[in-house]
């Protein structure tokens, strides 16, 4: 057991899993605020062997080192892998602590959002100018999946169902994505001759640059499923000013560094809301944070 643990802000907890970190500490602190610098970490901090961080919150060397009683860190938000993470953690395991993060647990929500999105604007529901001339089913459209993890292949599966032809670019092949019949492509190949492209990378992999969106071409949609842009924020900016050309993402910050007027363009689309902040999300969020505290303990504590 720990002696004290503190989640420095709001981490997304059930209240149900909020009361069961009362048997992995003899002391509990959850801050309800986001804090504001560094200092204010620390104090929030203080002496505390156990800490959790959501994704509004970095937790620096200069912190980790001036919390000598830290023995874990949990994340409760995705970690995809330590160079992307909010938490030093080649730091951590410098001063022998443990960091555990979590990941795809709020994906259906995502794949919720993209048909959503996408069937209104094949067909002009919601209000949307169509795509086309008259109304299209996702049944033949030509649909290009960048980056085949988790939620890039829930997407391809819905999409494919509905009658999809999948392609897919991926730092590696994917045998069962190519058994399933999802083609893979090289990327600018994937760009070209897809009608429609989801960007589905880790957070800060940059993958899509000038020469990319000049092989994407116009009459196109691209989404942005990743939790941060997946390409560069001028290219993508100026891209979508082109005829024919459509953006999606669900938040802002999945457009990164755009023009003041991007999110007033009518072919922007955005609804400002996260779609995988889901109830059911928290729930899994919740256990998977309360699997890794105990993961933790039992290594700490063997």
């Amino acid at each position: 057991m720990f002696n004290k643990l503190v989640a420095i802000e709001p981490v997304s907890l059930i209240p149900s899993a909020e009361e069961k970190l009362k048997d992995y500490a003899k002391e509990i602190v959850l801050y309800r605020d986001i804090p504001s610098d560094d200092d204010e970490i620390l104090r929030r901090i203080g002496d505390a062997d156990a800490v959790l961080v959501s994704y509004t919150s970095r937790i620096t060397r200069s912190v980790i080192e001036r919390c000598p009683n830290v023995r874990y860190i949990g994340m409760c938000c995705s970690l995809y892998s330590e160079e992307s993470a909010n938490v030093d953690i080649a730091c951590a395991r410098e001063r022998g602590i443990r960091v555990l993060g979590i990941r795809d647990y709020g994906d259906r929500g995502v794949v919720e959002y993209v048909l959503h999105e996408l069937i209104g604007l094949l067909h002009g529901f919601g209000g949307k100018k169509m795509l086309r001339d008259e109304p299209v089913e996702i049944t033949g459209l030509k649909v290009g999946i960048v980056g085949l993890g988790v939620s890039g292949r829930m997407i391809a599966d819905a999409l494919q169902f509905l009658g999809a032809e999948i392609s897919y670019y991926s730092r590696s092949r994917k045998n069962d994505a190519d058994l399933a019949g999802m083609a893979y492509k090289p990327l600018k190949v994937l760009l070209a001759k897809s009608d429609v492209v989801f960007c589905c990378l880790n957070k800060n992999v940059l993958l899509l640059q000038e020469e990319e969106f000049a092989a994407l071409g116009d009459g196109k949609v691209l989404f942005n499923t990743s939790i941060g842009p997946g390409f560069d924020a001028k290219a993508l900016d100026a891209w979508v000013r082109r005829e024919g050309n459509v953006f999606c993402c669900d938040t802002k910050a999945a457009a990164g560094d755009v023009s003041a007027d991007f999110f007033d363009l009518d072919n922007v689309h955005c609804p400002a809301v996260s779609s995988g902040r889901t109830k059911q999300a928290f729930v899994l969020l919740s256990q998977k944070v309360l699997a890794n505290i105990e993961t933790a303990l039992a290594e700490i504590e063997a």
